[in-house]
């Protein structure tokens, strides 16, 4: 029995992909004698923006020092299998059908999402293997995400919030702010990256009815670029180091947020290094230098990002405008639940043209029509494409040294991922 004929069944269980409670969790975890309470040390990531990428440079600091990790992350982009590391390595074929089998088993039928028994099934699978640290990623939210069910967590960090799922989580800053800080936990460390005054109000108070130590970016550490590389600065002194490894002038707060993490787990200078310089996240300005599309342009430039709401707009727009001046063209696939013109907008200004593409297998996906018109309103030229490939292909014809990104799902750069492109 495959991994993919298991997951297809399990997405039976419930009608609705995401329904925010944690009681079909605790249900499933006392059934199979409560995992979670047996995992490494952990440190728990919620936020808006940024949590992939400070998760990847927390595991190459502790990677660094010596020391194995434990990682939970989602979505996926190409294979579900990316979802789960044990001590370091990706979950084995064989190991996860058999964690996914017997939560099932254990699970009997009963009404259950498909994240939910798939977030069991990791921490079954991590609670049975030695690790020194374990990461968990938040899915959505933080309170009633199905990895909050860790009592005591060695720290929780909360990178930058901004408005987005507001579907689930609610339509203002202080709502979504909520949410988040709902995994904050009494008496625990808890790292907070840049956010606005009124986010970090509803953040403070929580973590100070539950005496929640804060480390908060600009009031407890400061991190900042200079002269090409990044300094670092808290109460314990100031570190000099390389750069982060992933591309954009938004990776500085996330490699902060990073540090202070480290450096509150006291694991020394190594990690901090490694941190910076080992760290690796596909998708977040991926450059992609083999596969189909590259030898399609052999001349362009192709670059991959899976941002997906306005705050990812405005960072890849940072991220354009430090790269050297070349004509650039987007080709943009989006979900019908995102804030379209959000995202489009701080784009505009780089966009030769931008080519909309519908997702291939996505039922959610926002028809190619719909995304050109966005476009078009928000100021650029953008026309229809049949597929990825198509618009790669197009765009080489004629600007034989164009810059493309691919870009505006996960769920989109996933498909380009699958295709054997890196």
């Amino acid at each position: 029995m495959t991994s993919d004929v298991i997951l297809g069944r399990l997405m039976a269980l419930h009608p609705k992909v995401i329904d925010l409670v944690l009681d079909r969790v605790w249900r499933l975890l006392e059934a199979l004698d409560h995992p979670e309470c047996d995992l490494p040390p952990v440190i728990h990531v919620a936020g808006t923006n940024g949590k992939g990428s400070t998760l990847a440079m927390i595991r190459a600091g502790i990677e660094g020092a010596g020391k194995s990790a434990h990682v939970y992350t989602s979505p996926h982009l190409a294979y579900f299998h990316e979802r789960i590391r044990l001590a370091g390595e990706l979950i084995s074929e064989d190991g996860l059908s058999a964690v996914l089998e017997e939560c099932e088993a254990a699970n009997d039928g009963a009404p259950i999402t498909y994240f939910e028994i798939t977030t069991v099934a990791a921490i079954l699978a991590m609670s049975r293997v030695p690790a020194d640290f374990t990461l968990l990623e938040v899915g959505l939210g933080g309170r009633l995400d199905a990895t909050n069910v860790i009592e005591r967590p060695a720290a929780t960090v909360i990178t930058p919030v901004s408005v987005d799922h507001t579907q689930f989580l609610g339509d203002t800053i202080e709502q979504i702010a909520g949410e988040k800080a709902g995994i904050i936990k009494r008496g625990v460390p808890v790292i907070v990256g840049p956010q606005e005054d009124a986010a970090m109000e509803v953040i403070e108070d929580r973590a100070m009815r539950l005496g929640a130590p804060i480390l908060a970016y600009g009031q407890h550490w400061h991190v900042w670029e200079e002269r090409e590389r990044l300094v670092y600065q808290d109460e314990n002194g100031l570190r000099d180091l390389p750069l982060p490894a992933l591309r954009g002038e938004h990776q500085i707060m996330n490699a902060g947020a990073a540090l202070a993490v480290l450096r509150a787990l006291e694991l020394g200078d190594a990690a901090c290094e490694a941190a910076m310089t080992d760290a690796e996240w596909p998708a977040r300005m991926q450059r992609l230098r083999r596969g189909p599309l590259f030898d399609r342009t052999p001349h362009a430039e192709i670059w991959l990002d899976g941002g997906h709401n306005p705050a990812a707009g405005e960072a890849i727009s940072r991220v354009l405008s430090s790269l050297p001046e070349r004509p650039t063209y987007f080709v943009c696939g989006m979900l019908n639940t995102k804030d379209i013109s959000g995202y489009l907008r701080p784009l505009a200004a780089h966009a030769a043209h931008l080519y909309s593409v519908s997702i291939a297998g996505e039922t959610n996906t926002l028809p190619a029509s719909e995304t050109a018109a966005q476009a078009r309103a928000v100021g650029m030229q953008a026309s229809e494409a049949e597929s990825i490939e198509a618009a790669v292909s197009t765009i080489a014809e004629h600007v034989p040294n164009a810059r493309i990104l691919i870009c505006g799902s996960l769920y989109l750069a996933g498909n380009v991922l699958r295709a054997g492109n890196g």
